[in-house]
């Protein structure tokens, strides 16, 4: 049971952490048509319309997106200096330390975000020149945060088993 569940909390990182950086590349070549458009002005072409807007709101999703994948191969930063002193065991417990403060951590990240999100939908707040409702914005990050949750608590599980007599 737990090697299938392992199995889709790793699907569901990746999963999410791909559909970010295939907004990353999407963004990459927006702003590259658009900085070619302001270029070419005298020519005829023109920048992207909005395009500091869908930057902003494709940053923050791809940003939360790579949250879980980071979270599920360990690959926060870490300050190692004390490692070797403590042995198998107490790098273990330490490694359950961190992923239940990154557990606290993203469950309040998504309720804060979540709470955004209802502001800005209660609020009808749109963006400037494309008249994007915000709140749309927030619940593509959810998407990642949401994931970030479920990814950080199957990780306090995961150091929870890795425990001598943690057979969880």
């Amino acid at each position: 049971m737990y090697r299938r569940i392992d199995k889709a909390v790793g699907w569901l990182a990746r999963a999410v952490a791909l559909a970010g950086g295939a907004v990353l590349i999407a963004l990459v070549i927006m702003v590259c048509v658009s900085i070619t458009g302001r270029a070419l002005i005298p020519l005829g072409l023109k920048p992207v319309s909005g395009d500091v807007e869908l930057l902003e709101m494709g940053m923050a999703f791809a940003i939360f997106a790579f949250l879980p994948y980071c979270q599920y191969v360990r690959g926060h930063a870490r300050v190692d200096l004390f490692q070797q002193s403590f042995g198998n065991v107490g790098n273990r417990v330490l490694d359950l330390v961190a992923d239940v403060g990154m557990a606290f951590a993203a469950i309040i990240i998504a309720w804060r975000l979540w709470l955004g999100m209802l502001d800005k939908k209660s609020y009808f707040e749109t963006t400037f020149i494309l008249q994007i409702e915000i709140w749309q914005a927030y619940a593509a990050a959810l998407v990642g945060a949401a994931a970030f949750v479920i990814v950080s608590v199957f990780c306090v599980f995961r150091s929870l088993k890795a425990l001598p007599g943690g057979g969880v």
